[in-house]
């Protein structure tokens, strides 16, 4: 006879199931004992629910080990659900047996501890509830990333993560030895995608990027998710409405298929699904004059930073884009605008309430001698990019892509005051380590 299947703790809380039998099996959150009574706090994939046991129905033996059972030990129980409005959710599980799988070890984590000592101890803080309601969203937003792109016939393509030449230049591009040979790691999948595109028109990536930039900013990541999607026959004003239809399609299914987890992070879902295009768009000239006014000492060829973008977006309650950059600001794909060519067919959408630059977007430069300057200008040699000029020789057509943030995009939603804690393992200028 085999042996009955365990229930999920959220099988504890359905409408039918008081005075149920139920077999559980998870981590301990917390537990205390008072006059022969256990009470013990239980989690599992789905949820936690109270369990309490009596030393007369458990039994001694029984008893005293799952007494000494650690925080984020580990327990299988038997016992039947009731109603006590005292408990969590106004449901326990009154045992009839405790096993315990694991009693642990004393658990290293508690609130008083240092930001470095937990970074130190990620492998276990990300056990923490407001970890775990992150990592659910996040998981959450990458499906609705892929449902829009799906629904648009955008089809995801796997380029490579490491590369032969620094795509965007520069010393931001980490380097090591590929057998005798300069290799990078990915600052972008771009290239690669436009080279999909020509069988495919619209491609998408979702890959890991790298930037060896020692920025030690709220919101940068020496490795990051980037989304990263190209669309032929496209130009700018078709671009960011592409981009404001996808972020606020995802912003609206996430904050319909996690209200919980969004509300327990501190962002109401109301406020997400109150996003709507079209987003407000203002050039790069404009932003500076902005910028000026509030006392800014910036200029036309300023870049715009973290203080900057903060300041542009501190009292906006939706997105918006900065378009036409001056061209020695972009990178050297970017389209020369024909009735400004001081400036690049090019945008950034920033996040609101200060949050900045979540995407980066432009229509990519089609005329190969145009492109073979820019690549020089920028110091680069032009025999290593041979083979993406070759996409300009063959049937190049009008086109233009956005890369985004995936981590920036959270920070945004959930209202975290670091980027780090919107992945599980951050990796900064000062830690690659657990």
């Amino acid at each position: 006879m085999s042996t009955p299947a365990f229930d999920p703790v959220a099988r504890a809380f359905a409408p039918d199931a008081v005075g149920a039998a139920v077999r559980l099996r998870g981590w301990v959150l917390r537990s205390r004992s008072s006059g022969g009574i256990l009470f013990v706090l239980l989690r599992d994939r789905t949820g936690s629910v109270q369990l309490t046991g009596k030393r007369d129905v458990l039994g001694d033996a029984a008893f005293d080990a799952a007494e000494h059972v650690q925080v984020e030990g580990t327990i299988a129980v038997e016992g039947t659900v009731a109603e006590d409005k005292r408990a969590p959710g106004g449901r326990e599980v009154r045992a009839t047996s405790i096993r315990v799988v694991h009693a642990g070890e004393p658990f290293p984590i508690f609130a008083e501890q240092t930001e470095e000592f937990r970074l130190d101890k990620r492998h276990l803080a990300i056990r923490a509830q407001d970890h775990v309601a992150t990592f659910r969203v996040k998981a959450e937003l990458l499906r609705a990333f892929r449902e829009f792109l799906d629904r648009e016939e955008v089809l995801e393509t796997t380029p490579p993560v490491l590369t032969g030449n620094a795509a965007e230049g520069g010393s931001e591009a980490f380097q090591f030895d590929y057998f005798g040979r300069p290799g990078y790691l990915s600052q972008t999948a771009q290239l690669y995608l436009e080279a999909m595109l020509a069988p495919h028109e619209r491609v998408y990536a979702l890959t890991p990027s790298f930037r060896a930039e020692k920025s030690r900013t709220p919101r940068h990541l020496t490795e990051y998710l980037h989304l990263e999607v190209e669309l032929a026959w496209c130009d700018l004003d078709g671009l960011l409405d592409f981009t404001e239809r996808m972020v606020a399609s995802v912003l609206h299914t996430v904050a319909e298929r996690k209200p919980n987890e969004l509300a327990q992070l501190g962002r109401p879902p109301a406020e997400l699904l109150a996003i709507r295009p079209p987003f407000r768009r203002i050039e790069y000239a404009e932003a500076i004059e902005r910028l000026r006014a509030q006392g800014f000492t910036v200029q036309w060829g300023s870049d715009l930073g973290t203080a900057e973008e903060r300041a542009l977006t501190l009292e906006e309650k939706a997105p918006i884009f900065v378009t036409h950059f001056p061209r020695e600001l972009k990178a050297f794909y970017m389209l020369r605008s024909a009735d400004d060519p001081k400036t690049v067919e090019a945008a950034d959408l920033l996040a609101p309430e200060g949050y900045g630059e979540v995407v980066g977007a432009s229509c990519r430069e089609t005329d190969l001698g145009r492109l073979v300057e820019r690549i020089r200008e920028v110091g680069a040699p032009v025999e290593e990019y041979e083979w993406y000029l070759d996409l300009r020789r063959h049937g190049s057509v009008p086109h233009a892509g956005f890369g985004l943030g995936v981590e920036r995009v959270l920070r945004w939603m959930l209202r975290r005051e670091h980027i780090r804690d919107t992945t599980p393992f951050p990796r900064t200028p000062s830690r690659h380590t657990p």
